[in-house]
């Protein structure tokens, strides 16, 4: 029994320390998990008139009328008699209310009765009702209220005291028989010290024997002598507040083990304390944007979804969008025919136009930027939202709203100058194949005449065939053939014949281009947000003073002050599971 009492008193001293006196609360509560004794009775005292009051025995002067004080005095009091620890005290305290209000619906009633519920309702409490003997049972608040929380009598024992005070003639058998009001357990019976007693200091030994004389002695309670008396009661409560405590055991371990796997992963969540001196402020922000950019880097990888997109952009929106040039409409004959005139000026061309060749060449490449750099904002977009998902999936980020705020930022700025190189390098690959064309493409073709071969199809076949069939080529040359044949004209096949090597020769660039330029995108954009996406921001970050790093961990107070209390309260129930492991019994 000692130890079982020990080990309450340990945990409840715990809990005191930490913060947890049961009281309502956010956090988890050990304190309303343990086994209390509450002593429940009749204070309430009818006066004449006048405002509601309470008094303590041991502050017989003085009168409190804030019934919120009183709760504190009973729990200040507690505190003195056991060292701040709020164990199970030996020493009563005596209360007694009065007010002009007794019988009435009036908020004094019901300011004590949810104090006394606040303690007796929980269902770890054990319940002593007591009772005056002298006054009727029918109308006891102890068991009136004991009835309302514990109905079946389970956790209730009910005292009658003042048994010696009783009129002459009347007894209380009945009642101690369990025949006028049945309780679980039997009804036992005290006789205290008077008043008188108390004013002559009569000590708690002599009262005690004159308790057992007047049961052995009085020829009604006789038969009962064996189960009355305070020491009796004190017997009982104890066997019944181990056997309580042994059966509250395995129950007490599954909470503490159940609770503090749910408080440190919220600590968890809640992420590390603010660190105080500027080096270890720098630290912490440094650390959180590593973990940022490993995220980051992650959804590029594969690790996490979101970088396949890039790849479509290669695979389909930037051939499509090639594809969508149409290019058989800018070398249609009648526009081929008039870039050729214009380019030679007032001298028609001798053999080959060349500048007609140059310049229908250019005018259609010219186009293909737009492609490139729809490629080069495509990329830019994904990055930019692979950025924002990195962002909330950074756990420590959530912390600090304005850190949040500022490498988001930062982030979104490194992108925004990649994406102007990458659109600068991306769009000099169309450049360079504007300013010097690939010679030995044409002058393969007079050998391709001299050998019989069609040039146009010979060409065709030299630079993928079934690519060009994508993009409409053939569509192209049927009509080209349909027209010249048409018409008849020898100077139709010339103009069809320069049409249709344009044309060639621009499919093949559009086809090294279409492996060029995503190469440049992933080099200027996707390599560079892998490799350096926070560097200025750290480079930044690094002339930063103490108070302005602090600006950037601006935690919510609140969040703050819960890490604290979740902090206290794991060390509470951490504690209390070291001591229950201690108890060689409770194995």
């Amino acid at each position: 029994m000692e130890n079982l009492i020990a080990l309450v008193n340990r945990l409840q001293r715990a809990c005191t320390a930490l913060g947890d006196h049961g009281e309502e609360s956010a956090l988890p509560t050990l304190w309303d998990a343990l086994p209390s004794i509450a002593v429940v009775g009749g204070q309430l005292h009818r006066i004449d008139e006048g405002r509601e009051y309470a008094e303590f025995g041991h502050l017989p002067r003085k009168r409190f009328t804030d019934f919120a004080a009183v709760r504190k005095e009973i729990s200040d009091e507690t505190d003195r008699e056991t060292g701040r620890s709020k164990q199970i005290s030996a020493v009563p305290i005596y209360l007694s209310i009065y007010s002009p209000n007794e019988g009435q619906s009036e908020s004094i009633v019901m300011d004590i009765e949810n104090m006394v519920r606040a303690y007796i309702e929980k269902p770890n409490c054990i319940i002593l009702a007591v009772s005056p003997a002298n006054q009727d049972l029918a109308t006891s608040d102890a068991i009136k209220i004991s009835r309302e929380v514990d109905p079946k009598g389970e956790r209730t024992f009910g005292v009658l005291t003042k048994i010696d005070l009783m009129d002459k003639g009347t007894d209380a058998v009945d009642i101690l028989e369990g025949k006028a009001y049945k309780l679980q357990f039997p009804w036992i019976g005290v006789v205290n010290r008077s008043q008188a007693d108390i004013n002559k200091n009569v000590d708690m030994i002599a009262a005690r024997r004159r308790e057992r004389e007047y049961f052995a002695q009085t020829p009604e309670y006789k038969h009962l002598a064996h189960r009355m008396g305070s020491e009796h009661l004190g017997k009982v409560l104890s066997k019944h507040l181990e056997a309580v405590i042994k059966s509250r055991i395995p129950g007490l371990q599954s909470l503490i083990n159940k609770t503090i796997i749910e408080l440190e992963s919220e600590l968890s969540r809640l992420g590390k304390p603010i660190a105080t001196d500027a080096g270890g402020k720098l630290y912490m922000i440094m650390e959180i944007c590593r973990i940022f950019d490993g995220i980051f880097k992650e959804h590029l990888d594969g690790v996490r979804p979101g970088g396949d997109k890039i790849y479509n952009v290669f695979d389909n929106q930037l051939p499509a969008a090639l594809k969508r040039l149409q290019f058989d409409k800018h070398l249609a004959m009648e526009n081929v025919r008039k870039l050729i005139t214009e380019a030679d000026g007032y001298q028609p061309h001798l053999i080959a136009p060349e500048q007609g060749y140059r310049r229908l060449i250019e005018t259609a490449l010219i186009t293909i930027k737009g492609p490139a750099e729809a490629a080069v904002d495509a990329v830019h977009g994904i990055l930019k939202e692979l950025v924002h998902k990195s962002i909330n999936e950074t756990v420590e980020l959530k912390q600090y709203p304005s850190l949040r705020v500022e490498v988001g930022n930062a982030a979104v700025e490194s992108l925004d100058r990649m994406k102007e190189e990458s659109k600068k390098a991306t769009l000099q690959l169309v450049e360079m194949e504007n300013s010097y064309l690939t010679v030995d493409f044409f002058r393969k073709l007079p050998q391709d005449v001299e050998k019989g071969g069609n040039p146009t199809h010979s060409i065709f076949d030299r630079y993928n065939d079934s690519y060009l069939r994508r993009i409409g080529e053939y569509r192209v040359l049927c009509f080209f053939l349909l027209y010249e044949f048409s018409l008849n004209l020898p100077d139709r096949s010339r103009t069809f014949c320069t049409g249709s090597t344009v044309l060639s020769y621009v499919n093949m660039v559009c086809g090294s281009l279409r492996n060029s330029i995503p190469k440049s995108i992933v080099y200027c954009q996707v390599r560079e947000a892998k490799r350096s996406l926070l560097d200025h921001f750290f480079a930044e970050l690094g002339k930063k003073e103490g108070r302005q790093l602090g600006t950037l961990l601006d935690e919510d107070p609140a969040i703050m002050q819960r890490r604290l209390s979740l902090a206290k309260r794991l060390e509470l129930y951490r504690s209390a599971q070291s001591e229950i492991d201690s108890v060689a019994w409770a194995k």
